[in-house]
């Protein structure tokens, strides 16, 4: 008997990787492709990275797996210490797991074992996971929360400042979003029944949407005013993705949780969330666990990934490629009806296409994204219509590799007949 993957595991590409190295990735005949998709933001930078190839070769020699409840290894030590110096102010506790959704639903534990209070409030679009109730919190589609029965009670969904979306401009939008958090927690969600807001700092598969200072500024005035816990999901934007080291940054406020896990390792697993420890403690012995989280070989790729973060100033590389992309695509966009935005922050880049009168597009978003294979680029779709295709180089991407990104990118639009 011979087996195969699950069919519902279908590729966004026809590629079969051989190998790959830096901004790209290579078939067994030495095709290339220049990978902007970096397994959605994953492999942060590039593929096998020298300094994490090294790290991780080293530590499987010493020990691949010591848990974390059971003893102490250095590799979780050292990372710790390291994240304590970039983590926001006052997040100086730690706790590890695989994906970013067990990450999710550690926080969704703290924030109501924290507040003795049921309820989380999460925004139209987001993206959270899709395990229970990481897919309870996800509006980014119906597929991530359809089709298993009911899901988890006490989630609540509050209106996303989606411009675009409304025909607004950004102020209008965020008004109107403010104001319908307000309008829900006096008519659905008790502020004396709510644990938590969980809101990404752009949001993911819901489109690649940064979300708008004020937004932010705004959650964090209701968090302290009714002593709500704001979790900020870092799971994509953080170590530099959007050109700072953390997605909320340019608004100025602190989270109560931070969740962060993919760019973090350059692909190993490991996941994390981070509060202030007077926070953690709030937490009921036993429900923080599990036999993978903290991998010593998964450590030790994060502590390589953060020293080359760091030594080769990607933080500063993503915010530099990422305004000369942006650039570029907008100028590619100029004379294309259908695309009605070109958006983002560092290197997380949307670009989202409807006809003129707004109707969604997503047989553009997705002729044009398998364009690209032909033309050596590789990217990805995204948004709650399927709608927007997504730029997510990696943070070592040079000028050149944008440049050709953005002429590969101009063919393949042309090509879709956009």
């Amino acid at each position: 008997m011979s087996a195969s993957l699950s069919p519902l595991l279908t590729p966004a590409t026809p590629v079969v990787v051989d190998y790959g190295a830096g901004s790209y990735v290579y078939d067994a005949d030495g095709r290339s492709w220049l990978d902007f998709t970096t397994g959605i933001g994953v492999t942060s930078t590039g593929h096998c990275h020298p300094a994490v190839v090294a790290a991780a070769r080293e530590q499987v020699g010493k020990l691949i797996h010591g848990q974390f409840t059971t003893v102490r290894h250095n590799p979780i030590l050292r990372l710790t210490e390291m994240l304590g110096d970039v983590l926001p102010t006052g997040l100086d506790s730690v706790f590890y797991a695989n994906s970013g959704s067990e990450a999710v639903e550690a926080s969704l534990r703290l924030a109501r074992m924290a507040t003795g209070r049921n309820n989380i409030i999460a925004f139209q679009g987001g993206f959270h996971g899709r395990t229970f109730a990481a897919a309870t919190l996800t509006t980014a589609g119906t597929k991530f929360r359809t089709g298993f029965g009911a899901l988890v009670p006490g989630v609540y969904s509050a209106p996303f400042p989606y411009a675009l979306r409304y025909g607004w401009d950004e102020e209008t939008a965020v008004d109107f979003a403010l104001q319908e958090l307000d309008f829900l927690l006096s008519t659905t969600s008790a502020v004396v029944d709510t644990a938590a807001f969980i809101i990404e700092p752009v949001l993911g598969d819901g489109g690649y949407l940064p979300t708008p200072v004020r937004f932010l500024q705004g959650l964090r005035e209701r968090a302290d005013q009714h002593g709500i816990v704001l979790i900020i999901d870092e799971v994509q934007t953080g170590v530099g993705r959007t050109g700072t080291f953390w997605g909320h940054e340019p608004s100025g406020i602190l989270p109560d949780i931070l969740i962060t896990a993919k760019g973090i390792a350059s692909g190993f697993p490991i996941s994390a969330i981070a509060a202030s420890t007077s926070l953690m403690s709030k937490a009921w012995p036993g429900s923080q666990g599990g036999t993978y989280g903290g991998n010593a070989v998964s450590c030790a790729a994060a502590i390589a990934t953060l020293g080359v973060v760091e030594s080769e100033g990607l933080v500063q590389n993503s915010a530099a490629q990422g305004e000369r992309l942006i650039a570029g695509l907008r100028e590619a966009a100029a004379s294309v009806s259908t695309i009605a935005d070109v958006r983002g922050r560092g290197l997380m880049i949307g670009i989202e296409f409807t006809d003129p009168d707004g109707t969604p597009r997503p047989d553009l978003a997705a002729g044009s994204q398998q364009a690209a294979i032909d033309e050596g680029l590789l990217l990805l779709t995204c948004g709650t219509r399927g709608n927007v295709v997504r730029f997510i180089p990696p943070l070592i991407v040079t000028s050149e590799q944008v440049d050709e990104g953005v002429a590969a990118w101009s063919k393949a639009v042309a090509a879709a007949g956009a």
